[in-house]
């Protein structure tokens, strides 16, 4: 990933951090000039919540780590970066119409210009997303 580093914000693994990672990256993005950001609030609302609940981020004395980048004016780049898992793996899957839960990444796909995930070396798993930052521009249309 090529472009401006922004910020990197490290946060306990606990839910009251999702709130102030969106506070946060809201606030760094639109300093840098980013105008649409309520997708971007929304994917990072998810992938905190998902660290702190499905990774050893959430265990006492873990962390969640955002990091914040523009590609270009109109793109947003986010990284979430947690303590890893041996039991799960970050993916989309469909869940049932009963189920309180497991929209999240479902959620991220629709919205992302692209997302991933990537393991880096010993208990650290990234889930990234480029996001559309600009007024009016769905995740569709800047995929074409």
């Amino acid at each position: 990933m090529s472009g401006l580093f922004l910020a990197e914000i490290v946060l306990p693994g606990v839910k009251r951090s999702v709130s102030v990672a969106r506070r946060c990256v809201g606030e760094v993005l639109a300093v840098a000039g980013h105008e649409d950001v309520d997708d971007v609030l929304l994917v990072v609302s998810e992938l905190v919540t998902n660290a702190t609940s499905h990774s050893a981020s959430g265990e006492p004395g873990g962390f969640v780590t955002v990091e914040v980048s523009s590609l270009n004016a109109v793109t947003a780049y986010i990284e979430v970066i947690d303590d890893g898992s041996a039991v799960t793996v970050p993916e989309v899957h469909k869940a049932d119409a009963e189920e309180c839960g497991g929209r999240g990444l479902w959620l991220v796909e629709a919205v992302a210009v692209r997302w991933g995930v990537r393991d880096e070396g010993y208990q650290r798993r990234v889930v990234w997303a480029a996001m559309s930052t600009k007024s009016g521009t769905s995740a569709c249309a800047v995929r074409r």
